[in-house]
């Protein structure tokens, strides 16, 4: 298990960033989706964090479209959400946003981003400990993928939730990737 996130950094060290003056420019950011509300009802800071770094890159002319992928079903829709939070919160125009709405996890996000919507060189917008992920797929997938961290969350619960969560996805990768197994979704 150590082993695989070993794997996994090696093969996406230097490639996330998290000041924008750093980060090449590419054609197109694909954030990656979470619910825009917690169980609670309250805003989920992970979903705002996403927005304002998808939106800095859109700001500061890094990107010129951006792919919200995300769930979809019945009463629940992430990439509708997403944006709707970037038109009317981070000022992003409606017209360079486009929704995913069969991104139901991190591998088919990346598989549709560069298969449904042709995009190859892209930069990932999510947290750093998911970004890596995300890029061991897009490694995989021979795309020229960068990540843009968003800022993380640092409360307790959901941090230590989420670390142990991805260092456990990251082995799931490894063994996909290994057998040649594309994930559900």
């Amino acid at each position: 298990m150590i082993t695989a996130n070993i794997w996994v950094f090696a093969l996406t060290n230097g490639r996330t960033y998290t000041k924008i003056s750093q980060i090449p420019s590419r054609e197109v950011a694909l954030v990656l989706g979470t619910s825009p509300r917690m169980m609670s009802g309250n805003a989920n800071p992970y979903f705002t964090k996403r927005m304002d770094a998808a939106a800095t890159l859109y700001h500061h002319g890094k990107i010129k479209k951006i792919i919200v992928s995300g769930e979809k079903s019945k009463n629940y829709d992430e990439p509708a959400a997403m944006k709707e939070f970037l038109i009317y919160q981070e000022g992003v125009p409606e017209n360079i946003i486009i929704e995913d709405p069969i991104g139901f996890n991190t591998h088919k996000s990346i598989l549709n981003c560069k298969n449904v919507y042709h995009k190859n060189s892209v930069i990932i917008v999510s947290q750093g400990f998911h970004n890596l992920r995300a890029l061991f797929f897009a490694r995989n997938q021979h795309m020229n993928a960068l990540g843009y961290d968003a800022q993380d969350v640092y409360t307790n619960s959901s941090f230590y939730r989420n670390q142990s969560r991805e260092f456990l996805a990251r082995v799931q990768a490894v063994v996909y990737f290994i057998f040649g197994i594309s994930p559900k979704g």
